[in-house]
């Protein structure tokens, strides 16, 4: 596995577990539909909420989140509407973005962006 992807793996297991110690309900993580994918599908009380976890070990080219880009956003789109044919009992959503930086295997920080686009 290569450098980038323990880092993303590393990013996406920190995420989980921040979500859960604020009270989140993880319902799935890698869910995908085509070549499309969403990294966490959790529950906030009774908001279903898509989640996008950007990693990276500095903010030299920038930061994390940035790299959500409208792209992306429409495929989180795509994919939560497919989710949510299979799961209508959810009837309120949003999408989160989680920005963590990891240095020399330190998480130096993680900023939730809650509603970050719809």
């Amino acid at each position: 596995m290569s450098k980038l992807n323990q880092l993303g793996n590393k990013g996406e297991h920190i995420a989980q577990l921040f979500l859960k110690n604020k009270g989140y309900i993880i319902l799935h993580t890698n869910f995908r539909f085509r070549h499309k994918e969403v990294d966490i599908i959790c529950l906030d009380k009774d908001t279903l909420v898509f989640c996008e976890i950007k990693t990276r070990a500095s903010k030299i080219l920038g930061f994390p989140e940035d790299a959500v880009t409208k792209r992306k956003q429409n495929y989180l789109k795509e994919c939560a509407e497919l989710f949510m044919l299979d799961h209508p009992q959810y009837t309120r959503l949003r999408f989160d973005v989680l920005s963590i930086i990891i240095n020399k295997n330190i998480t130096e920080e993680i900023v939730h962006i809650e509603d970050a686009f719809y």
